[in-house]
């Protein structure tokens, strides 16, 4: 059945009560707490939503209700406001503000992975970690991604890892948490709001790879780096062991050129002071005098014969 929500009350006891319409008719109903936890969005009066259940009477009274056990928006559009609604609350307390966000660490020692046990979406990101750098431990939190026990299962794995104290070897340094792609449906457990408060308070950075590109969860928003893809998450989360040992390399290339340089320089610098050194030394001083003394002596007696031969003429 599909209808309009009136005179929505939610009962401490976790009940919910109200009346399901159309433009020709309209009838009480109630969803008891047992099966109001598997809503994965917040009703609201207005709301068009398509339920499943049973009539029932309520002698008490003599009612005829619908007793509802599934519910679930008549159309995206309604779980598109739904959405709009917790991200406009979540923002106004703070959550999304780029300011709080971190950066990854460079050299990430231990990644954690909060993701389905099964599937493309760990196998991508296993291999990726694997060939990027191997370095890493990679510990795997397996939890359900989809369906009423998906968002408590993944904030209690995010919540979990930060419990670990920091020198425990399975504390990871960053976190990663995400599932394939789907529909906004299979994908609401990372619009829901225990997860994206979990990922808030985590003093641990995250790592958000949640659908295709396209997609965009709240927990996307919430994270500290926003991945389009789980596989590029894994890459976004550690360095790649490839362009290390290249920058590796070029740097001992570029030191052994710089201590080439200076070698060559120094080299330089030794001949230059073993030559002054040469030129300056005493002997070198006496010698260079000795000839000067000789040059001078020759050039004397020259004058001197010289003279002579002019006075005998």
């Amino acid at each position: 059945m599909e209808g309009e929500i009136s005179n929505f009350k939610r009962h401490g006891s976790g009940h919910w009560y109200f009346t399901l319409k159309d433009s020709e008719a309209q009838i009480r109903s109630v969803m008891w707490a047992s099966n109001t936890r598997a809503v994965r969005f917040r009703p609201t009066d207005g709301m068009l939503v398509r339920v499943r259940g049973d009539l029932t009477v309520y002698a008490a009274r003599g009612d005829v209700q619908l007793s509802i056990r599934s519910m679930e928006p008549a159309g995206e559009g309604e779980l598109q406001k739904a959405l709009a609604a917790l991200a406009r609350k979540l923002g106004a307390e703070g959550l999304f503000d780029p300011a709080r966000k971190r950066p990854l660490p460079r050299f990430p020692q231990c990644v954690g992975l909060v993701t389905s046990g099964s599937g493309a979406a760990v196998r991508d990101m296993l291999t990726v970690l694997e060939r990027r750098y191997p370095l890493a431990r990679v510990i795997v939190c397996p939890v359900p991604v989809q369906g009423p026990q998906a968002a408590p299962a993944v904030a209690a794995a995010v919540r979990a890892f930060n419990r670990l104290p920091p020198e425990d070897p399975q504390r990871p340094d960053v976190l990663l948490v995400g599932r394939g792609g789907g529909s906004l449906e299979d994908l609401w457990a990372f619009n829901e709001e225990v997860t994206v408060r979990a990922i808030h308070a985590s003093g641990i950075p995250v790592v958000s790879g949640v659908g295709h590109e396209s997609d965009t969860t709240l927990i996307d928003m919430v994270a500290d780096v926003r991945a389009a893809t789980p596989s590029m998450a894994a890459e976004l989360a550690v360095p790649d062991q490839t362009e290390l040992s290249w920058a590796i390399r070029s740097a001992h290339e570029r030191q052994f050129a710089l201590l080439g340089q200076r070698m060559a320089r120094a080299r330089r610098l030794l001949d230059r002071s073993m030559r002054v050194r040469e030129h300056s030394h005493p002997s070198r001083r006496v010698e260079r005098g000795i000839a000067t003394l000789a040059d001078r002596l020759g050039r004397l007696e020259a004058g001197v014969s010289r003279h002579l031969e002019r006075s005998r003429l």
